[in-house]
């Protein structure tokens, strides 16, 4: 497809595929957490410097492979002011994600972050007339904050209550983030695909994440072969190829489904953990992987609660 078409409109894709391409960008954000981890421990770079790398890179590849298939820029101030907005929301969501995380703990902001996205998107389309909230939107995302919490757990031990509260406060900005992604990503901008999309606005969110932690954290690290494949691999699976996929998912699936669908990125990310860093989840953990997979399967099966 080339940058002159504009994308194909809800009515032309199945909304079977859209689901499929949901679920594997969610599958495939699974794998981010285990990268990025396996980066830090080997860069010794801080969260938030893996997250402007990641954003950095991933946008920087999509924009690499655009030229190579000549591919133009985006042209229009509606397609750069889309552009702009999906590079800072994504970069909020990153940096306040990180953050929580470093005053509190990654359970305590991946349960906060995660778990409150769905609501976050439910409550508004209902506000807005696009979703009713019924028993096929409303159930699910209880069973899959059940779910979550059990996966991840809430070890609040040790932390301090203004450490708790600014954590929550920043976990629920990352979700409002996150929530607003999925909801301007439902509607096409005449012109601009999703590639082109994820690849300048990852781009956009990348350098505002580098202005900000280069003078605070820092960038540099040792560029190892190892490292240097980290960072690929973290700017590629996960980011590059996950967000064009959950940004194609969107155009024929419901934004609350869509929010729902990102919780396999847990479920993916504890089972990567359990069988190769041996950290084999417990009683707890195998039930709110269940639950979690149920909600997501519920969801799936689900009718639409979209209004065309």
């Amino acid at each position: 497809m080339h940058a002159s078409h504009a994308p194909l409109a809800p009515a032309h894709r199945k909304p079977g595929a859209g689901l499929l391409f949901l679920v594997l960008s969610g599958t495939l954000w699974g794998t981010g957490g285990l990268t990025g981890s396996l980066l830090s421990l080997n860069s010794a770079l801080p969260p938030l410097a893996v997250a402007a790398y990641r954003l950095a890179v991933g946008g920087a590849l999509i924009i690499f492979f655009l030229a190579l298939i000549g591919r133009r820029l985006p042209r229009g101030r509606t397609a750069w002011g889309r552009i702009t907005t999906v590079g800072v929301l994504s970069a909020m969501c990153q940096a306040c994600y990180f953050a929580a995380v470093s005053l509190t703990s990654v359970s305590v902001a991946t349960l906060i972050t995660i778990g409150a996205a769905p609501a976050l998107v439910l409550a508004t389309e209902s506000a807005v007339g696009r979703r009713r909230a019924d028993r096929w939107s409303v159930g699910p995302i209880c069973l899959a904050l059940a779910g979550l919490g059990l996966l991840v757990g809430v070890p609040i031990g040790g932390l301090t209550a203004p450490a708790m509260l600014g954590g929550a406060g920043l976990a629920l900005l990352a979700a409002g983030g996150f929530a607003a992604i999925t909801l301007i990503g439902t509607s096409a901008v005449p012109g601009l695909d999703e590639m082109t999309t994820t690849g300048f606005g990852f781009a956009v969110g990348g350098l505002f994440l580098i202005f900000l932690a280069e003078p605070t954290v820092g960038m540099g690290f040792d560029p190892s072969v190892t490292s240097i494949t980290l960072v690929i691999m973290l700017g590629t699976v996960p980011t590059a190829v996950a967000y064009t996929l959950y940004f194609r998912g969107l155009r024929t699936v419901a934004a609350s489904t869509a929010a729902l669908v990102a919780l396999l990125e847990p479920l993916t990310g504890a089972l990567l953990a359990a069988l190769m860093l041996d950290d084999h989840l417990g009683a707890a953990g195998i039930s709110g992987a269940a639950l979690l997979a149920a909600a997501v399967t519920i969801a799936a099966m689900a009718p639409s609660g979209r209004l065309r």
